[in-house]
């Protein structure tokens, strides 16, 4: 078993929990957009990977905004395959509470989400978000390719800079390859479609993000 500490600790594969060959279930469709949660999706569309907090508020952030053609609330960046949140939770896989996004690049653009990304929530606050604590809840950038990882360190140096403006310490978003998306349980997706009351503690930190705002 993990104690409470090892919940801001990635374990490492000989610790990790094994997981399961087969994904667990999931959503057919998104309660929002009426469409299939897994596609097919238009050929222009492209995809991007964000974890900032608890996937809840994340995945409205990214809904709300224009030309998002889909959204799904899961796990990445950790070692246990197709875990469950229950696993996620315990500390014991080393994922982080991800939103995968399918987006129109003819309606909105990379940069646009890395602005709804840095504005969203804190990027100094390690392990955790608010008082959500653990490996799940730390802020990473997802890139699938040069271009994207280009982009995401450029905002992130400019970002470093306005937030230290602002009296705010270090940047400690990873940057990093897409790594494999699962899809998590049925009512994590678009919870808060679903609760509009629900809980949310994803917060931003009130400072401008100089990218993204002219496409």
């Amino acid at each position: 078993m993990f104690s409470k500490s090892d919940k801001t600790t990635i374990p490492n594969a000989a610790r990790a929990l094994p997981g399961r060959a087969d994904p667990i279930p999931t959503a057919r469709d998104h309660f929002v957009f009426n469409r299939p949660l897994k596609g097919p999706f238009p050929p222009a569309t492209k995809q991007a990977m964000f974890g900032m907090g608890c996937f809840w508020g994340v995945e409205r952030k990214f809904w709300q905004g224009p030309g998002i053609v889909m959204t799904a609330a899961g796990y990445g960046a950790g070692i246990t395959p197709n875990p469950t949140y229950k696993e996620v939770c315990s500390g014991g896989t080393g994922h982080n509470e991800v939103v995968l996004i399918h987006y129109d690049p003819a309606i909105t653009s990379y940069a646009n989400l890395l602005r709804i990304f840095w504005e969203g929530h804190d990027p100094t606050q390690g392990m955790r978000q608010g008082n959500d604590r653990g490996t799940q809840y730390r802020s990473g950038i997802y890139v699938g390719s040069a271009e994207e990882r280009a982009q995401a360190e450029k905002s992130r140096a400019d970002y470093a800079l306005e937030l230290a403006r602002a009296g705010f310490g270090a940047i400690t978003t990873e940057i990093i390859d897409a790594p494999a998306f699962y899809y998590a349980e049925d009512y994590h997706q678009q919870y808060l479609a679903k609760n509009p009351g629900g809980y949310c503690g994803v917060g931003g930190t009130g400072v401008t993000c100089p990218v993204g705002v002219h496409g």
